[in-house]
Formats: C-alpha cells, sequence, structure tokens
C-alpha cells in the first residue's frame, strides 16, 4: 500500500459524526450562538468515540475555550433546553450520566412544525383576502360591509375553506344566479352533504346538470345537429 492510500485509510479509520442537515439549516433561527453550536458538535464527535459524557477538561483540548467558557455554555445549552444531563445504570450496576441532544433535535422538530403551520396560515389568509376580490369581480362592483360580513362567517363560522367557495360562487354564475343567499345555499346543501373538496363538487354537480346532447331529428334532414340547451340546477329550489 502506497503512502497516499495508508494516509486516506487512517483517515477512513478515524470515522464519521452524522449530523443531521437540519441542524446547520435551522440552528441560527433557534437563537444558537456559532460557539455553542460549535459545542454541541464535539459533544456529538465525543458521542461517535463512545465517550458520552466529555469533561471540561476533554473538551479544552479541542476547543479555543477555557473549562470556565465551556462550563458556562453547557450550562447555558442545558437552561435552553437544548441539551440535558441523563442517568443510568451499566452492566456492572455502577450509575453514569451522559449528555442528550435529543431536546435539540425535538425544538428543530417543534420549529418546522411550527414554521410550516405559520406559513399554511399566512397562505390561508392571503386566500382569504383574494376570495373577495374575486366576489367584487364577479359581482362588477364593491361589496358592502353586510355581504363582507357574510363571506366572512362562511369561513370563520362555518368553516368552508376558500376553494370550496370559489366552487359554490362559479356555480352561482353558471346559473346566472349573483346573489349571495343563493351561494349560501349552495354551501348550505354541500355541508350537509359532507362535500368539502372541488373534486367532491364536480362529482356532485354532474348529477343536476344536463350536460349538452346532440339530438338527430328522425324526419327533418339538417345539416347540422340540434344542440339541446343545457340547464343548471336550481339550490333554491332544492328538496329532500
Amino acid at each position: 500500500m502506497n503512502v497516499k492510500n495508508q494516509r486516506l485509510r487512517m483517515w477512513s479509520d478515524q470515522g464519521h459524526v452524522n449530523v443531521p442537515q437540519l441542524f446547520f439549516q435551522h440552528y441560527k433561527s433557534l437563537k444558537i450562538p456559532d460557539d455553542e453550536a460549535l459545542l454541541l458538535l464535539h459533544l456529538l464527535a465525543f458521542h461517535s468515540e463512545q465517550n458520552d459524557f466529555p469533561t471540561p477538561t476533554d473538551l479544552t483540548e479541542r476547543l479555543h475555550f477555557n473549562e470556565n467558557d465551556i462550563t458556562l455554555k453547557l450550562q447555558r445549552l442545558i437552561q435552553k433546553g437544548f441539551l440535558e444531563i441523563t442517568q443510568g445504570i451499566d452492566s456492572n450496576g455502577k450509575l453514569y450520566e451522559k449528555y442528550s441532544v435529543y431536546p435539540l433535535w425535538e425544538r428543530i422538530l417543534d420549529y418546522l412544525e411550527t414554521s410550516t403551520r405559520k406559513k399554511e396560515q399566512e397562505e390561508e389568509k392571503n386566500e382569504e383576502g383574494a376570495i373577495f376580490s374575486l366576489f367584487e369581480q364577479e359581482f362588477g362592483r364593491l361589496l358592502s360591509p353586510m355581504e363582507i360580513e357574510t363571506i366572512s362567517m362562511w369561513m370563520d363560522v362555518d368553516h368552508h375553506s376558500p376553494n370550496i367557495i370559489k366552487a359554490a360562487l362559479k356555480e352561482a354564475v353558471l346559473a346566472g344566479k349573483l346573489s349571495l343567499r343563493y351561494i349560501d345555499r349552495i354551501l348550505f346543501e354541500w355541508k350537509k352533504k359532507n362535500i368539502t373538496s372541488v373534486k367532491q363538487v364536480e362529482k356532485h354537480t354532474e348529477q343536476f346538470h344536463n350536460k349538452t346532447t346532440i339530438v338527430q331529428p328522425k324526419k327533418v334532414q339538417q345539416s347540422e345537429p340540434v344542440l339541446k340547451k343545457v340547464s343548471f340546477y336550481n339550490w333554491l329550489e332544492e328538496r329532500e
């Protein structure tokens, strides 16, 4: 084995530290200073070497911090909920302590869930704002305060999604009945039938809408087929 391969073999034999990408991507968002993040990485490195409870002296051999600084940083990480000291009993019945970074992983996952939920709420808020603009566009005028309140109640009280409200508005436009009363009736019927998605709406309305069909007269010869008029379901006249 040549010298180069020997060096690479020695490098590989030292092992590797497995650190999740999420740590590097989000420790700044969790307001973990770089020096404390570096300390956490060294704790993970010691863990990979089967040393789960390195002393401040062990850590000073690898970091440009004195023992007092390291002790303070460890205390801060514990106080902020990123690190904890756990206890256990080994195979010889001896009590031992070790550092655990599981609280850090939990905080990162909590942060991701909160961020995702916040993003979804912002997107929903933007969609709700677009609903009012869409109604004004279809109505050809500004909405009255009472109309705005009605639409808001559909979302906040009745918990209709913006997409369902858009679908109900589309039904009203196709039927030529641009009134909130008509749209409210549509939403009421859909909710009663547990229709909560646009796909369910499309499937349900197909049962009531007569599609355009071609009618060929038996005796009268015509060069072009006669189109049967499309009729729309009147939600205000629905009966049980």
